[in-house]
């Protein structure tokens, strides 16, 4: 079920059995994440005719979707993707159904509405880090996993921008409503292609313990998996913060809020750019040193971009920081799956994103103070101050692992389970 490359490249990673097949399928359910938030966020408001309500629906979307993310991941390793999996997407899919008709009719019950999607997002099938887990089991060779990790950061970098233009492409022609209904579906079909390949119907639950009372062998390392969640977290509070101070800073040039658009198609496009040149690329250093160096890189642009005299500067300096973001990410995961045992590659991952996602809405919650206390340029640097901050942590927690004698542990754990595979 595993594969290897002397020479680990993007095609070498759509080379091994079954992967594309694999990759595609997930990617269709995936684009479901990039569409549904928009939709439903645009439903409830025409069938409500609030902002309000419709912003408490998808607080309340999001913080179960969020919040239970560990739990849901851990019943994939449990229980293997194809029994955990299809339970979750089918019910989710039904949820986002009646969520679909509730607001596909004016005057919807606010509460009702609210009730529907909170049991929606505790449902959403952790298609992501399953993928992720499935990656590590493929590519047994540990550059080639960094590349299949770039990969799939890339394309999920992609999905959700090409998820909000989708459902403006759905609503020319039918009501936002009829968007989720397609979210839906999408989900449903794309995890049901993920769960029948081969390469993830192989994948079984957890392993009972050993009878003989023999330990397990636990990964090592300093900290586990702290130090990528605590990075993933301090990326998404920078990128959280972005949306308001982007528009603070437009509007103290002059100009509307349509070009604010603009500047997360910047950072798309540099982070897309920044992950492939990340996969591509052979590192002498160790992944958890990587990842305290780009998450600084990270913070320290963003501190910077609030100098910028202009819009155009301001751009550029945008997309300077997501040539950080999707390689720092990516990084994470590589620690994070390095670090965790193999009954739990699914939680770990999920632990990150989890970290990723309260990140962004943390950020986003707090950047109103940010916007009405400080200038933009301030803010900028109190945006990028968390990612330092985190970086700051994910070093010294990289120095004392090796003060202990632990600090490659993680490295090691890596290449030891990719001798298991092979």
């Amino acid at each position: 079920m595993s594969a290897t490359s002397s020479r680990p490249s993007y095609a070498a990673v759509l080379r091994i059995p079954y992967a594309r097949r694999t990759f595609a399928a997930v990617l269709v359910g995936r684009l479901s994440y990039g569409m549904v938030p928009v939709a439903v966020l645009l439903a409830v408001t025409r069938a409500t005719g609030s902002y309000a309500v419709a912003g408490t629906v998808m607080a309340l979307f999001g913080a179960t979707s969020v919040s239970l993310s560990p739990v849901r991941a851990a019943l994939v390793d449990r229980y293997g993707p194809r029994r955990a999996l299809l339970p979750m997407a089918s019910l989710y899919a039904v949820l986002l159904g009646v969520l679909a008709v509730a607001s596909g009719r004016p005057g919807a019950s606010g509460p009702v509405l609210g009730a529907v999607a909170a049991a929606a997002g505790a449902c959403t099938p952790p298609l992501g880090p399953t993928m992720r887990a499935v990656w590590s089991e493929l590519a047994a060779d540990r550059g080639l996993l960094q590349r299949a990790y770039s990969l799939d950061g890339v394309a999920e970098e992609l999905l959700f921008v090409s998820g909000p233009l989708a459902v403006g492409g759905v609503v020319q022609v039918a009501a936002p409503a009829a968007a989720v209904a397609v979210g839906a579906v999408l989900v449903v079909a794309g995890t049901f292609g993920f769960v029948t390949s081969p390469a993830v119907a192989r994948m079984p639950g957890r392993r009972p313990a050993p009878k003989d009372g023999a330990r397990q062998r636990k990964p090592r390392g300093p900290a586990g998996t702290v130090p990528p969640v605590v990075a993933a977290g301090g990326v998404g509070l920078s990128l959280g913060a972005l949306d308001l101070l982007v528009l603070a800073f437009a509007e103290q040039q002059g100009h509307g809020d349509d070009v604010v658009a603009w500047f997360f198609a910047a950072l798309s496009a540099g982070s897309a750019a920044g992950g492939l040149l990340y996969g591509a690329v052979e590192w002498r250093s160790g992944a958890p040193v990587r990842l305290s160096l780009l998450t600084a890189g990270l913070g320290l642009t963003l501190a910077g971009a609030g100098l910028a005299p202009n819009l155009a500067v301001l751009t550029g300096a945008i997309v300077c920081a997501g040539l950080f973001v999707a390689p720092a990410l990516t990084t994470a995961y590589l620690v994070a799956d390095a670090a965790a045992p193999p009954a739990a590659r699914t939680r770990s991952g999920a632990w990150v994103n989890t970290a990723v996602n309260a990140g962004i809405s943390a950020g986003a919650a707090t950047s109103g103070l940010l916007v009405a206390h400080f200038s933009p340029a301030l803010g900028f640097a109190l945006a990028g101050g968390a990612a330092l901050l985190a970086a700051t942590a994910v070093g010294t927690a990289v120095g004392a692992g090796r003060r202990r004698g632990g600090a490659v542990g993680l490295e090691e754990g890596a290449v030891e389970r990719a001798a298991e595979l092979r």
